[in-house]
């Protein structure tokens, strides 16, 4: 770890929400990472919530799982609450890199933020809630920047895979790449996969509250993005995609958010070609189909009114189909659930120029990791985490709000992943 702890802060990283269901598997994987850190220069980490008794368990359970008895006795225990703004201070000046795992964000990101960069702590979450991500660059970018702090937000797998993914796939393309299309699909095992209630809960209060994330957008005020080259026609909103062999619909999610804004920090700082891009998730057959359009019916409907999201997110089983649950994955379906994001870019190439004709030259890339919403997801933000540390100054300006792709892009985090949990590669 090249970043040596200052004097007045302890800690390199802090696991804010450590006893949350994604928070145990950051504790495992920031354990793993700083047995992993050379002798002299280990990692130094703490963790903080509301309990030390449950605090306690999860190091308890860590210690055990990794075979790291000294997990019970050294690592630090740090008490903190979002309502209690006094002890997110005290947790922010002790750490370096606050990983916050508390969310809906929507709900409890702000504090913790407002407390990072009043407090000189760098922040990283794994949001996916776009309407969260961009007010708080909104609201928050000029006094993180003044204050020198960084505050990066969708660190999981919403949103590295697409964001580095589109990165990596710029850097490969021998030309002006100008547009992707990438395809997401989740294999599983035998029992299937599943999601845990906070990831369901983000998605109905964010489909609900769709309206104020074209308030913020309206406020931030961007001009539209150059098109350069073709214009990339939208798909409809469920099709067969002959690139997966499967049907597809638009991939709801917080990637295509966080690539513009990604794509407009590289066209307005660093006068890169912005790409375009649309992002798809592949559903299977036409049973699902059917499945996707009757619950989604339902889903719309329920999620306008408050007793519609009141049942939506007290019976997340019932309404998700047994996809999203109060307990979460189970160990079996974790292990056996993989994901591969094929991204389909178009441009052209070397010599030619964009603005005359048709696209002349394809590629496609491919990012594969482990189960995405608590494997690679974890693995992302805890690289993240590293690669700040390790590499503060190749990131842009001397802080503010970012995406993962505008804070990391002259950083080593996409071969950081490669040899963790999440792979890049050209497909022919």
């Amino acid at each position: 770890m090249a970043a040596a702890v200052t004097s007045s802060r302890p800690y390199h990283i802090i696991i804010f929400g450590a006893t949350g269901f994604t928070g145990q598997f950051v504790v495992e994987e920031v354990a793993r990472c700083a047995a992993e850190s050379p002798g002299g220069s280990s990692l130094k980490w703490a963790v903080a919530g509301r309990s030390r008794q449950r605090l306690g368990e999860v190091l308890k359970q860590a210690a055990g799982k990794l075979s790291m008895p000294e997990l019970r006795t050294d690592i630090e225990i740090i008490i903190a609450d979002v309502s209690i703004e006094e002890s997110l201070a005290i947790m922010c000046q002790q750490g370096l890199v606050i990983l916050n795992c508390v969310g809906p964000y929507r709900f409890y990101g702000e504090p913790v933020i407002k407390a990072c960069i009043e407090n000189g702590a760098h922040y990283i979450d794994i949001c996916g809630e776009p309407q969260f991500l961009e007010s708080m660059q909104l609201e928050y970018h000029t006094k993180a920047l003044d204050r020198g702090v960084y505050v990066i937000g969708s660190c999981g797998f919403d949103s590295i895979p697409a964001d580095l993914g589109i990165l990596y796939t710029q850097r490969q393309f021998k030309g002006t790449l100008t547009a992707v299309e990438s395809f997401l699909n989740i294999s599983s095992g035998p029992e299937g996969s599943s999601g845990h209630d906070a990831t369901w809960q983000s998605a109905v209060y964010g489909f609900a509250d769709s309206g104020s994330l074209r308030q913020v957008r309206k406020k931030l005020g961007h001009k539209p993005l150059p098109v350069v080259g073709a214009k990339v026609k939208k798909r409809g909103f469920v099709f067969f995609s002959k690139e997966i062999e499967q049907y597809a619909i638009p991939f709801m999610s917080s990637d295509p958010s966080v690539v513009k804004r990604t794509q407009r920090f590289l066209y307005e700082d660093e006068h890169q070609s912005p790409v375009q891009y649309s992002a798809y998730v592949g559903i299977g057959g036409v049973f699902s189909v059917v499945k996707l359009f009757c619950g989604g019916l339902f889903f719309w409907f329920l999620v306008k009114f408050s007793l519609g999201r009141k049942l939506l997110t007290t019976f997340p089983s019932l309404f998700s189909f047994g996809f999203f649950t109060k307990s979460g994955p189970t160990m079996k379906q974790i292990e056996d659930t993989c994901f591969s994001l094929t991204l389909f870019g178009e441009g052209y190439s070397e010599g030619t120029d964009p603005m005359q004709g048709r696209p002349n030259a394809k590629i496609c890339t491919q990012v594969i990791g482990a189960e995405p919403g608590y494997v690679a997801t974890v693995s992302a933000m805890v690289q993240a985490a590293v690669t700040l540390l390790n590499e503060l100054h190749s990131l842009p300006r001397r802080g503010g709000v970012y995406t993962p792709g505008a804070a990391f892009h002259k950083t080593s985090l996409i071969e950081r992943l490669q040899s963790h949990s999440i792979k890049f590669s050209v497909r022919n």
